[in-house]
């Protein structure tokens, strides 16, 4: 595709622009699934979190 990842010498095999592009996919569609979640619906554990 557009990434050439290989034959110009001067990469690195580290981080996420280094992965071949299902990896790459694979990884964006998780979006914010990892995160632990947001406040909006829990001002007390907001509030817990600010003190």
């Amino acid at each position: 595709m557009a990434n050439q990842k290989q034959g110009s010498g001067d990469t690195s095999n580290r981080g996420f622009a280094s992965m071949d592009d299902e990896r790459q996919r694979e990884i964006a569609s998780e979006g914010g699934k990892a995160s632990g979640g947001n406040f909006k619906n829990d001002p007390e554990r907001a509030a817990e979190a600010g003190r």
